[in-house]
């Protein structure tokens, strides 16, 4: 029982991205991948600040 579950939900899941798919645009994904990028670049810059700022202390 507990596999057929497992299942459900995987291609339950899958199914609902897939459909999702026809309705995003290009642009949105390159946003996305924009946003992301210079969401990783600032977090890494604040990290390495503070740590920085530590050390001093």
């Amino acid at each position: 029982m507990k596999t057929n579950n497992v299942q459900l939900s995987i291609g339950t899941g899958s199914g609902t991205l897939l459909s999702m798919l026809g309705f995003i645009g290009m642009q949105d994904v390159v946003k996305t991948m924009v946003l992301a990028a210079i969401g990783a670049l600032v977090s890494f810059v604040v990290s390495w600040l503070l740590q920085r700022w530590q050390r001093r202390r």
